[in-house]
């Protein structure tokens, strides 16, 4: 019944913005012993984090919108296995923002809210397109992981090890994506990915 998928759907959105996350794989870097940061080294390193929390609060919400109007059962399985893995980031990332004494981001229920809009509309596109959305999401991530391992403090080796293991997860997910047929998007949307990505990366690293 819709009125039951609403509220299945519903308690995800709630889950995923209120209730700790868990994973059921071990947490990337928990053998590390922890480093010793000066303050600002911290800060940083939890904004930092904080940022990745954001994408994976996203992450959940797009592949909900997507699983939503997807018409292929194989695809929506993908999508589904996908959103479970981007679950234990969630849950690996709050765990090391506790120990960096950070936060998470203060707008989360806005980007859930945008994220979720933008994955039903790309799953009405059909699946080649919504996948090829997938696809390219899960490369500009891999890109911007890149580029937090290059900016996280060089002694920070539990955060190294979270965003590392995020990585290879995500270059999985854009591999699937495109086994599954996904098409390549114009490079007019890329590039609105990449200026949205942008705002929203520089609001959540104060915010």
């Amino acid at each position: 019944m819709l009125t039951d998928r609403f509220l299945i759907e519903f308690d995800k959105a709630l889950r995923t913005l209120f209730a700790p996350a868990a994973s059921l794989r071990q947490r990337p870097g928990s053998d590390e012993p922890e480093a010793s940061f000066s303050d600002h080294e911290r800060a940083h390193a939890g904004a930092l984090m904080r940022i990745n929390h954001v994408g994976e609060v996203c992450a959940q919400a797009l592949y909900q919108g997507q699983a939503l109007t997807c018409r292929d059962p194989q695809v929506r399985q993908a999508l589904e296995k996908a959103a479970n893995e981007e679950t234990e980031h969630l849950a690996w990332i709050e765990h090391r923002l506790s120990e960096l004494g950070g936060r998470t981001s203060l707008l989360n229920p806005v980007w859930y809210l945008g994220a979720l809009g933008i994955g039903i509309a790309a799953g009405k596109l059909g699946d080649p397109w919504s996948l090829g959305f997938l696809a390219e999401t899960e490369r500009q991530v891999e890109a911007h992981l890149d580029h937090h391992l290059k900016e996280l403090p060089s002694q920070d080796n539990r955060s190294r090890a979270i965003v590392e293991q995020m990585r290879l997860d995500e270059i999985a997910h854009a591999e699937t994506a495109i086994r599954l047929g996904a098409r390549q998007l114009p490079a007019s949307a890329i590039k609105a990915m990449r200026l949205a990505s942008q705002t929203m990366t520089h609001t959540a690293y104060y915010l």
